[in-house]
């Protein structure tokens, strides 16, 4: 397959998103529009000055940047424009279903109320199923930086909107904190019917992946990079079939891999690993689901069959009923076998 052939292959997948922070769908245009309108200071003069600042060495000097950002945000008209504008983007991309994380402490910190930032996220989310026939699950992530006690407070202002909330994740800077730092919050979570993911394994070794299974009891694991590892860990992978969410062009960003023809995506697929792919924070890692497939396939040379069972895993691993997976997979090979 030629590139454009390729290009062309892809956009018309039926996708599904599994690991998308919402918070990182922030185009510098609409944060600087945020900003004016909340009369907030960015600290750079333009869109292409901050285009230019997101090169990153490492996790952490992103998710600095990534929390400036968020700093604009102060009203649900704006969680729901961020939101909005992700969905609109990913519509148009032939994504028929998304299961998106948001980081309330982000934003609680900042004196932003719980209520503010999930409503507006909500009524986006409802309007895109309504009008642009997006099927959706949120994920409340809990920041692993801060403390446990500080993950019970966001449990506790998550309850009377629990219907809303399908899951609770952990996310930020994984270095330094394990998932077993959040093992009793991750047991209230599910105690109140939450699903639970856990990011694993990105810059963390897999023994961060070992502790999210075995302590945690995650659904899925997002990232999972380093499972690769530990060939033990790999074959649980494969027997109990947990998902992992990985995230191609982030990892070359954040300097996960050096190249994409780096990107263990290939290898997973190979060993039977329920591997999906996903754009993390696409506003910063320069692209959304179609940009990720095409550069992973492109970078790793893969066929067809490969690219649909890419899509095909996605459904597989999201919190669907197994009907509507079905139906989604369904779609997936009736477009494959056109």
């Amino acid at each position: 397959m030629n590139s454009s052939e390729l290009k062309k292959l892809i956009e018309g997948i039926p996708k599904a998103e599994l690991h998308l922070h919402i918070e990182g769908s922030f185009e510098p245009e609409l944060m600087f529009e945020i900003a004016k309108r909340n009369n907030k200071e960015i600290p750079y003069k333009s869109v292409a000055e901050l285009k230019n600042a997101y090169k990153f060495n490492n996790l952490q000097e992103f998710l600095d940047i990534y929390y400036a950002g968020a700093n604009v945000l102060i009203t649900e008209q704006d969680f729901f424009d961020l939101t909005w504008a992700y969905l609109t983007k990913v519509h148009s991309q032939n994504v028929v279903h998304v299961e998106v994380f948001f980081d309330p402490q982000t934003h609680t910190d900042r004196g932003i109320a719980f209520d503010v930032v999930i409503t507006g996220i909500y009524k986006a989310l409802e309007k895109a199923n309504k009008e642009l026939n997006i099927s959706y699950k949120l994920i409340m992530s809990y920041l692993r930086h801060l403390s446990e006690e500080e993950a019970f407070k966001t449990l506790e202002a998550s309850i009377p909107f629990k219907s809303w909330i399908d899951g609770v994740g952990l996310d930020s800077s994984e270095k330094g904190n394990p998932p077993s730092k959040f093992e009793k919050v991750f047991k209230a979570s599910a105690d109140h019917g939450y699903k639970l993911v856990a990011h694993a394994g990105e810059e963390g070794p897999s023994e961060y992946i070992w502790e999210a299974l075995d302590i945690l009891n995650v659904d899925r694991i997002d990232h999972g990079n380093r499972c690769l590892d530990d060939e033990k860990l790999v074959q649980k992978l494969i027997k109990d079939n947990i998902a992992l969410t990985l995230c191609p062009l982030s990892n070359l960003e954040l300097k996960v891999i050096s190249k994409m023809e780096d990107h263990p995506v290939a290898k997973m697929l190979e060993k039977g690993i329920l591997a999906t792919i996903h754009s993390d924070d696409p506003a910063y890692f320069g692209g959304y689901m179609n940009e990720n497939f095409y550069e992973t396939a492109k970078a790793l040379n893969l066929n067809k069959d490969q690219i649909k069972q890419l899509a095909i895993n996605a459904f597989e691993a999201s919190w669907l009923s197994n009907e509507d997976k079905a139906k989604h997979i369904s779609k997936v090979e009736n477009y494959f076998n056109k």
